[in-house]
């Protein structure tokens, strides 16, 4: 059976990084995670031939450093790293920033809840809808099929 795709997560918060790992381990167990607590490695990690290329980029915008908002400017700005599918995955609810990850490129801007049930359950609808599992018949996506209806009486 193969993967089922690599995620590159930039994140500093090492609570946030055991969460996003917790969420996924059990929904998505072939997904590979890679994690960057810096954003200033992001960009040669991308450019490095030897390793593999990410599916999916979630980006945390508040990171010691440079931020998240800087880096997905500059990943749009690199023609190598301009198609990566990136989505901010961040606590921060402020419109303004919202609007900028968008005019920066990103692809979809989704709020961290605090509370992990929640958390997980958005976490896994951005993965789910973002980074497809394989068509392989061993994995599905989607709810499981609803029972069939009982015959007549």
């Amino acid at each position: 059976m193969t993967g089922d795709g690599l995620i590159l997560v930039v994140e500093d918060s090492e609570e946030d990084t055991e969460a996003i790992q917790r969420a996924l381990s059990r929904s998505r167990p072939l997904v590979d995670l890679e994690f960057a607590p810096r954003s200033e490695a992001v960009i040669p990690r991308l450019l490095d031939p030897a390793a593999r290329t990410p599916d999916l980029l979630l980006l945390d915008l508040n990171m010691p450093g440079m931020d998240g908002l800087t880096l997905l400017s500059q990943l749009r700005a690199h023609p190598a790293c301009a198609s990566l599918t990136v989505v901010v995955f961040t606590s921060s609810t402020a419109s303004a920033e919202e609007d900028a990850c968008y005019a920066a490129g990103a692809d979809s801007y989704i709020y961290k809840p605090v509370n992990f049930e929640l958390f997980r359950t958005v976490l896994q609808g951005a993965v789910d809808f973002w980074l497809p599992r394989e068509a392989d018949g061993a994995v599905t996506a989607g709810p499981p099929a609803a029972p069939p209806a009982a015959p007549p009486a």
